[in-house]
C-alpha cells in the first residue's frame, strides 16, 4: 500500500473525536430536532449550513423531512471546532468544497487547517500573555491584603 492508498483509506471527519451528546444505540437516522438536541445548534442554523453547502446532501424522507446521520453529526461536531478556532465561513465553506471534491485537494485541505492552526497558535499565545497580566494584579491586590495597614 503506497502513502497516497494509505491517506485515501482514511476518512476525513471526526470520527475518533469524543461524542458531545449520547446518541440512541444502533440509530442512524435523525432529524432536525433531534440534532438540534444534540448539537445545540438551532434549526436555523442547520438550514443555513445546508443552504450555503457548508451541510449539503442532507437525506429527505419520502415527506421531505430531513434525515440527519451519524456522519452529519460528526461533521457538525468539526464544524463547531472550525466555529471555535475562529475560522471565518467563508474558510469552512470553502474546506467543504474541497473536501467534496476528493483526495486530489489533500495539499489545499491540509494548508486552509494549518493556516488556522496558525491563528490560533497566535490568539492563544496573546491570551497567555494577558492571563499573565491578569495573574500579577492578582497577585498584587493579594499581597495587598495581606500586608499590615500602615497607619
Amino acid at each position: 500500500m503506497t502513502v497516497m492508498e494509505s491517506v485515501s483509506a482514511r476518512t476525513d471527519t471526526c470520527a475518533s473525536a469524543p461524542k458531545a451528546h449520547p446518541r440512541p444505540e444502533g440509530q442512524d437516522r435523525y432529524t432536525i430536532s433531534e440534532v438540534v438536541a444534540f448539537s445545540g445548534l438551532t434549526a436555523h442554523t442547520l438550514r443555513w449550513y445546508e443552504r450555503i453547502g457548508l451541510m449539503p446532501h442532507v437525506d429527505r424522507s419520502h415527506t421531505g423531512q430531513r434525515r440527519f446521520s451519524n456522519r452529519d453529526l460528526d461533521w457538525l461536531a468539526f464544524v463547531g471546532k472550525l466555529r471555535l478556532t475562529g475560522m471565518p465561513v467563508a474558510d469552512m465553506v470553502r474546506y467543504a468544497e474541497l473536501l467534496r471534491e476528493g483526495d486530489h485537494t489533500f495539499a489545499e485541505r491540509q494548508e486552509l487547517l494549518e493556516a488556522t492552526r496558525r491563528d490560533v497558535r497566535t490568539r492563544i499565545a496573546e491570551l497567555q500573555g494577558t492571563l499573565a497580566v491578569l495573574d500579577h494584579k492578582i497577585e498584587f491586590y493579594g499581597g495587598a491584603r495581606a500586608a499590615p495597614e500602615r497607619a
